[in-house]
């Protein structure tokens, strides 16, 4: 072998595409399917949990346990053969036996589930189906379609190619499981006839799944439609008289709710949309014809399921329109408060203008004052300075006074305007 260094997940993951192989089995047989999740409809399956309830039910019959910590376990059980899944969200066992008893989906035949371990579980059912395999020429098909199941909903197909007929009318009966019946025509395989069970196991698991997403959308309907009219009505207020901020308040009241739905049901509608896609990938590869008069699987989902299906997607484009609408809403209030805010800066820089201009015109009647009160000091300064000499000249003090204001002024102003020039 070459000495190459492997990532350490190579192998696991390489394996991880083989692990969860088709049943294989011949008709007659009939298979107990059960899909179970914790009650929350936004949790994740409990590893640890779900494989403590195979390990109860592989220790009811006998059986040896897998690795801790599988994801999935195929294996023998008694009589029967169980295959064991765990997904993100859910759980499912299947109990395939060989055989089928006289009486058509009678309910003993899901007593291969042990009562006492199905009262010990702590998850919640999405799901129960009884299927039962039975070889086409031993059954007047028309009759059992009618005695077994509710023509107003009744499916029926034939697959893989003219292979098996397939039947289902997705009700609930008495006993609180969904009704298949798959016909398999003389000489289909038997992984062909397990292909064919397994399909119609996914098909009725990811619909369940996929419609709590209908119920989310439904509870969710109530909400929206108090949000819608309150966040109509603050946008209408922007353009009133109604302070910003009261308007800010209640649209950061109606974003926190939006952004509170769109957190709690972003996970479920994902999911809806996941499980969606696989129901009709499963349909589709069933490759089904039209088996008399009778509607198909896809048709019976066409006109019951898809319905469900844009309900949710509706309600997810609502609730993300109105998230929108929130965030322009709060873009155009923010918007009104800086053009307001922007008015009310220009009327304060027009106030300090008017301001400044009084303080200029206050300061040169001050620079006028000034002048005044200088040349008064200057004056007498002058006059005690040329007095002495004004006596030998003869001249009086008054008119050594008066002779010296003007020049006393002139220089003052002179001196001030100076000062004023080399500041500026």
């Amino acid at each position: 072998m070459t000495p190459i260094d492997n990532h350490p997940l190579r192998y696991a993951l390489a394996n991880e595409l083989h692990a969860r192989p088709f049943p294989s089995f011949e008709a007659p047989a009939m298979a107990a399917f059960l899909a179970m999740k914790k009650g929350d409809d936004t949790s994740v399956s409990d590893a640890t949990a779900d494989f403590d309830n195979l390990t109860a039910l592989l220790d009811h019959y006998g059986a040896p346990h897998p690795e801790a910590g599988t994801t999935h376990y195929f294996g023998t059980i008694g009589r029967h053969r169980l295959k064991w899944e765990q997904h993100t969200e859910f759980v499912t066992y299947t109990i395939f036996t060989d055989g089928v008893s006289k009486t058509a989906f009678d309910e003993d035949e899901f007593k291969v589930f042990p009562t006492e371990w199905l009262a010990g579980l702590t998850t919640t059912r999405v799901t129960s189906a009884l299927i039962r395999v039975q070889p086409r020429e031993d059954v007047e098909l028309a009759s059992v379609l009618r005695e077994w199941f509710v023509a107003e909903s009744l499916a029926v197909s034939s697959v893989l190619d003219g292979s098996a007929v397939i039947a289902g009318d997705f009700r609930i009966d008495e006993a609180g499981h969904q009704r298949f019946a798959v016909f398999p025509e003389t000489g289909t395989g038997q992984n062909r006839i397990g292909r064919v069970v397994q399909r119609l196991c996914e098909i009725e698991t990811y619909k369940a799944m996929s419609m709590l997403g209908l119920a989310r959308a439904r509870r969710m309907s109530g909400e929206l439609g108090e949000i819608e009219p309150r966040l109509t009505d603050l946008i209408d207020n922007m353009t009133g008289e109604v302070e910003a901020e009261t308007t800010l308040d209640g649209l950061l009241e109606v974003s926190s709710r939006l952004e509170a739905l769109t957190a709690r049901a972003s996970f479920r509608f994902g999911a809806t949309k996941a499980y969606q896609a696989i129901v009709e990938q499963r349909i589709d590869v069933l490759r089904e014809e039209r088996f008399g008069a009778r509607q198909t699987f896809a048709e019976f989902m066409m006109r019951r399921y898809d319905p469900a299906m844009r309900t949710v997607t509706s309600t997810e484009k609502r609730l993300q329109t109105l998230a929108d609408r929130a965030i322009r809403a709060s873009e155009l209030l923010r918007t009104k408060v800086d053009v307001a805010r922007s008015a009310q800066n220009q009327k304060l820089l027009e106030s300090m203008d008017r301001r400044a201009d009084l303080a200029l015109r206050l300061q040169e009647t001050v620079e006028g004052l000034s002048v005044v009160a200088i040349s008064y000091y200057g004056v007498s300064l002058a006059g005690y300075l040329l007095y002495p000499l004004a006596q030998q000249l003869g001249v009086s003090k008054n008119l050594l006074i008066s002779g010296l204001v003007l020049p006393v002024i002139g220089l003052v102003w002179w001196m001030i305007r100076r000062i004023k020039s080399k500041m500026h």
